[in-house]
């Protein structure tokens, strides 16, 4: 055997590996003998037909089945000689393979690229106060209120947190948007609908909630909106001014629950002070956890920051089309039509490019902090995993778990990201911790 070993570049190795015609022929009579064994042929008790005879029946079988194995025994071989670390096979070209011929099987591979990891604990990470304020706490439960809110009419003019029933019709240019874009009617006209008076959710129209403090039932009132550049939900309408003529129908009070028994019951405590402690606590999770999240981010930008190495060209293009198909799944549940993704798919291939380039680097920093630090996943690792899986997708464990049991690659992708998890929690584990104020 020959191995040749060629550097496409620091992460693409090209491997020539040439065996002699002793070792093809080898590989060709263990293949008939292990057909010899297995075969059925009239006349021959099973396992006793004559070499020659079984060849020619199954000659087709044993050729494919030949040169396989000449190609895995080529593989094999030259990764023992080599010692490569390989992420992926990317392309391969098994020649000519015949018996009583030399083979010469061409492989390109993605190796993982060598670096020397920097020091990677006591990185430096801030987080916010955890405790709740007063403020907050008041907050939360205004908003308690507001959830079982009655709206009861009111007979004076539209007031902030008002609920206002209301007709509009738009035009641009004098021209109905009906016409530019007749698949969406709710932004061109509607005869009856609600709208919250300078409330924090917008309805479909951006920023008409702003224009209708002050307005009555019965008054009619022309207002301009102009319509944000990268308006994805209608993109005829992106960065158009638009006149709409409204006209104000009933207007509705907010009127929130009194804090009384009835109110505490509803939200399973006995009083004031067991509400105000139950949001204390809970607002104190939330901060913690964002808290856990922040320092996630912080610890790998920072490692990102301190390694500077070449990514395989065949992960980046995986996981492009990964982030992709996220990315794109994500804007067509908001509604972005199909049209403006091809629209903006030049920006946004490279954008996703330059996101996977990133993931795929830090991947690789946490692939080999795990090995340092021995890390692996466990079977509870899994369990866990299973458990979540379950709970989102709302299937059954054992589906999944049936499911991964014959995924030998969807398998080790899993076990792979617990891997990755697994890393960054120890970083963060590891890492020093500063309290600071959040920026108002």
């Amino acid at each position: 055997m020959n191995v040749q070993l060629n550097s496409v570049s620091a992460t693409r190795k090209n491997l020539v590996v040439t065996l002699d015609h002793t070792e093809v022929d080898a590989e060709h009579q263990a293949v008939v003998a292990e057909f010899a064994k297995q075969a059925r042929l009239p006349g021959f008790r099973p396992g006793k037909a004559p070499a020659t005879i079984v060849a020619k029946r199954f000659s087709k079988e044993i050729l494919e089945e030949f040169k396989q194995k000449v190609v895995a025994k080529a593989y094999r071989l030259a990764l023992e000689k080599e010692k490569l670390d390989v992420l992926n096979v990317v392309n391969l070209e098994e020649g000519k393979i015949e018996t009583g011929l030399a083979a010469a099987v061409t492989i390109t591979l993605d190796v993982r690229p060598e670096f020397v990891l920097p020091a990677y604990t006591g990185l430096e990470t801030e987080v916010a106060p955890t405790e709740a304020t007063e403020t907050e706490v008041d907050n939360v439960i205004q908003g308690l209120r507001s959830e079982r809110a009655d709206f009861k009419a009111a007979d004076r003019p539209a007031q902030k947190g008002d609920y206002v029933k209301l007709a509009y019709e738009g035009t641009i240019d004098g021209r109905p948007i009906t016409d530019l874009a007749p698949d969406k009617q709710l932004y061109g006209k509607v005869p009856q609908t609600w709208e919250e008076v300078e409330g924090a959710n917008e309805g479909v129209i951006p920023g008409l909630g702003k224009l209708l403090a002050g307005l009555k039932a019965g008054d009619k009132k022309d207002v301009s909106i102009a319509f944000p550049a990268d308006f994805a939900p209608v993109p005829a309408l992106a960065g158009k001014s638009a006149s709409y003529a409204v006209e104000i129908q009933e207007i509705r009070e907010r009127v929130l629950p009194a804090l009384d028994g009835e109110f505490f019951k509803a939200n399973q405590v006995d009083d004031l002070a067991g509400l105000q402690a139950q949001v204390r606590n809970n607002l104190k999770l939330q901060k913690e956890y964002q808290n856990r999240t922040a320092q996630r981010r912080q610890v790998t930008e920072l490692l990102g920051a301190k390694v500077d190495i070449p990514v395989p060209d065949s992960l980046v293009e995986a996981e492009t089309q990964g982030v992709l198909r996220q990315f794109i799944e994500e804007n067509m549940r908001r509604g972005v039509p199909q049209e403006q993704f091809e629209k903006d798919k030049k920006e946004l291939f490279e954008g996703a490019r330059k996101a996977a380039t990133n993931r795929v680097k830090m991947q690789l920093i946490l692939a080999k902090i795990a090995e340092a630090e021995k890390i692996v996943v466990t079977d509870r690792d899994l369990d866990a995993f299973i458990y979540r899986e379950a709970s989102r997708t709302q299937q059954k464990a054992d589906k999944l778990v049936k499911a991964l049991s014959n995924d030998r690659e969807q398998l080790r992708s899993v076990q792979q990201s617990i891997i990755f998890d697994k890393a960054v929690d120890f970083l963060v584990s590891k890492a020093t911790v500063k309290t600071v104020q959040p920026k108002a």
